[in-house]
């Protein structure tokens, strides 16, 4: 019986080890992951804010270097999350008014 109780115990220590271990790198990654995190700004109903042209496609504009880097101003008809915005954009853009807030920036 000595040797079961002697097993039992080196299983529990291993099990405390692992432990650590699992908090020490969960710790580590949440400072990486916050070191690289950017601050959202608080998004309202009506703001004017510029849409981002780089994942946009122009036909007219062959040159990519030449487009403006945002297009607008267009005001927010929504604000779905923290992080996403629904805007007013005319209907010729033919694109999803949901965006990332990565997308856009402060008229």
């Amino acid at each position: 019986m000595e040797k079961a109780t002697e097993f039992v115990e080196r299983l529990k220590k291993i099990q405390e080890e692992a432990e650590i271990a699992l908090r020490k790198a969960q710790e580590e990654m949440k400072r990486y992951v916050d070191r690289k995190k950017r601050k959202t700004e608080k998004w309202k109903k009506e703001d004017r804010l510029m849409l981002s042209t780089k994942d946009l496609v122009f036909k007219e504009r062959l040159a990519q270097k030449l487009v403006e880097r945002y297009v607008g101003p267009y005001k927010i008809e929504e604000v779905v999350s923290s992080n996403v915005v629904k805007l007013q954009l005319l209907s010729l853009m033919r694109i999803y008014p949901v965006v990332n807030v990565s997308q856009v920036v402060q008229y």
